[in-house]
């Protein structure tokens, strides 16, 4: 009889017990199969979980591996779950710290207008979703990158070889003074979320297979306090995501943007 627990309470353990059956010393890497979550759960006898893409996700982008996986990384690796297939997952060693996306504190935030319609913050279904919506409104990916953009899809979902089926949050196409034109993947994180360079490649990835004539510029965007955004715009070399420019925007009514904060952004020219 499997014991009714909270669901997300078990995700742990499922991935404990699959973690142990595939994994031995001096591995880098393994595959393992969705299959093998609901065949942990039922040999852990605890409840399955309705939703498991919803297991890879806790661990990829809400919370940290479990300690029975963690502390099997040799000193200055870490464990990552990404994508394999159809239906199918890897755990893979990478350098320490290259698992997540952070803003950095030290970087001063530049007051925006905010010009997001109230009807739509109001009904934002979701920390992600407003998000999102702040970013399209108030032109963001344009001040940030310097190009004049457009939103084409919302959460595009495709096949990518090698990685499986992968969600892009929201897809631009955009051109430059000079003409060239660009794909900019975005990656959203609201609340407790975390932005993960996992999700950057496959993003690329699947810009490349797609759009293979326009120029790739990944961009991450965080929630921060007192309605600020923090915006990144990544590059991928080799196994590594890297941080190619950081800037905060901070949303304020225009009213809030007095002539000494003008002129000082003025000076910036």
């Amino acid at each position: 009889m499997v014991e009714k627990r909270d669901k997300s309470a078990q995700y742990a353990p499922i991935v404990v017990h699959v973690f142990r059956r595939y994994w031995t010393r001096r591995q880098t890497e393994f595959e393992f199969h969705r299959d093998n979550l609901v065949e942990a759960a039922e040999a852990l006898r605890v409840a399955r979980p309705d939703n498991l893409g919803d297991v890879i996700y806790a661990f990829r982008y809400r919370r940290p591996l479990p300690e029975e996986v963690t502390k099997t990384a040799p000193k200055g690796k870490e464990w990552i779950i990404e994508g394999a297939g159809r239906s199918r997952y890897r755990f893979r060693l990478v350098d320490m710290g290259g698992t997540t996306i952070r803003p950095r504190d030290d970087i001063a935030a530049t007051k925006i207008p905010e010009a997001t319609p109230e009807i739509v913050s109001a009904y934002a279904l979701g920390d992600e979703q407003a998000l999102l919506a702040k970013v399209r409104y108030n032109r963001l990916i344009d001040i940030f990158l310097g190009l004049t953009t457009y939103s084409l899809q919302n959460h595009l979902r495709a096949y990518v070889k090698g990685m499986g089926q992968i969600e892009i949050d929201e897809i631009y196409v955009g051109v430059n003074k000079n003409g060239a034109q660009f794909v900019v993947p975005v990656q959203a994180k609201g609340g407790s979320d975390k932005l993960s360079p996992v999700q950057t490649r496959q993003d690329v990835a699947c810009c490349r297979a797609k759009f293979p004539d326009l120029i790739c510029r990944p961009v991450s965007a965080q929630f921060m306090a007192d309605n600020t955004i923090a915006l990144f715009e990544l590059t991928a070399e080799n196994e590594k995501v890297l941080v190619v420019e950081e800037r905060h925007y901070r949303l304020v009514p225009s009213d809030d943007i007095d002539s000494e904060t003008k002129r000082k952004y003025a000076g910036r020219l």
